[in-house]
């Protein structure tokens, strides 16, 4: 009996030390493989994160490249790195950035591509930025029937002689076109006037400032009303059934543009492609957009020219936005800190 128990003893230690065996070796595969899979997930997580931080600066210097409206720098920094040297031209210069710092709190600047749609872009951006909502009258009546009503209410075939910035192609095309830069402009003005964040609402800026084509289409639907504007306040002239704001007047008076024709041939069709606005159409940009301009003009520095408001007179409830102008061509965007 004893050896039959010692016997049974063993063979149980003997198969279980067996047993042991091949689960130790299973355990030891299991854990080789585990290390070897984490081992693997972790380069496998810092591949993609090193992709996406790549993908990531990418997308952002494509962003900051295609930004027609750069992000803020240092004012006095600006001045001194672009006006260099001992000239009277460059000294002047230096001196009303100083000024601007020191009297107007003004800090820091954004600069605005250099083209001819620089005034346009400059103020276009502002109002997105700021959140500022539809001017009154736009928000009585549907912008997007403007050139149709221009077309056919009021019989101006001529517009089909529209000439899109650099895109000089007019015809047919030119009414449908104009819808379309319409379209742009409401959507996007509506849609970044209701974001009440601001940090959301300079991401969709920066995302819109950035879409060539989108941007562009802004710049012509903001032309268009302009001539808009300008045959309504002619028609009311010739018919004389209301007074007009006295900026038309000054319009009209120049022999370029003494008919809403000749003001569209003459000056709105060169507009992003060949010049820019001129004093008389900033005048009417702040009246038709109801924001007052205040455009500090740093090449009349040390006359009373050297801030201008656009239009001079406006209503107390409109909204201010700032320009900086070195020449009264190209235009930046101040900001103040106090």
């Amino acid at each position: 009996g004893r050896h039959e128990l010692w016997s049974w003893k063993t063979a149980s230690k003997e198969s279980l030390c067996l047993m042991w065996q091949k689960v130790k070796v299973q355990l030891m595969l299991s854990m080789s493989f585990l290390t070897a899979l984490f081992w693997y997930c972790r380069r496998l997580y810092s591949f993609l994160a090193q992709l996406l931080k790549r993908w990531s600066n990418y997308l952002q210097r494509q962003l900051i490249r295609n930004l027609s409206v750069l992000p803020e720098v240092d004012l006095l920094g600006y001045s001194a790195r672009e006006w260099k040297g001992e000239t009277k031209q460059a000294k002047q210069m230096r001196e009303a950035y100083e000024e601007l710092f020191r009297s107007c709190h003004i800090k820091y600047l954004r600069q605005v591509r250099r083209d001819n749609y620089s005034v346009v872009r400059a103020v276009l951006f502002q109002i997105f930025s700021q959140g500022i909502p539809f001017p009154s009258w736009m928000k009585e009546r549907d912008i997007l029937k403007l050139p149709e009503k221009l077309l056919y209410s009021q019989g101006c075939n001529w517009i089909q002689q529209y000439s899109f910035g650099p895109e000089r192609y007019t015809g047919p095309n030119a009414f449908g076109k104009l819808r379309k830069c319409m379209e742009v402009l409401k959507t996007n003005w509506a849609e970044i006037s209701a974001t009440r964040d601001y940090e959301e609402r300079g991401s969709m800026c920066n995302t819109l400032f950035s879409d060539e084509s989108k941007e562009y289409k802004l710049y012509e639907a903001i032309k268009f009303i302009m001539l808009y504007e300008v045959v309504e306040a002619y028609e009311q002239i010739k018919s004389r059934d209301e007074p007009v704001h006295n900026l038309f007047s000054l319009l009209f008076a120049r022999d370029s543009s003494s008919d809403p024709l000749s003001f569209m041939m003459n000056h709105l069709n060169s507009i992003g492609d060949s010049i820019c606005l001129d004093q008389v159409e900033l005048f009417l940009l702040g009246y038709l957009l109801e924001v007052k301009i205040r455009v500090y003009r740093l090449h009349r520095f040390n006359t009373e020219e050297f801030q201008a408001n656009y239009p001079d007179e406006y209503r107390r409830e409109w909204n201010e936005i700032s320009l900086l102008t070195e020449d009264d061509h190209y235009y930046h965007i101040p900001l103040f800190r106090t």
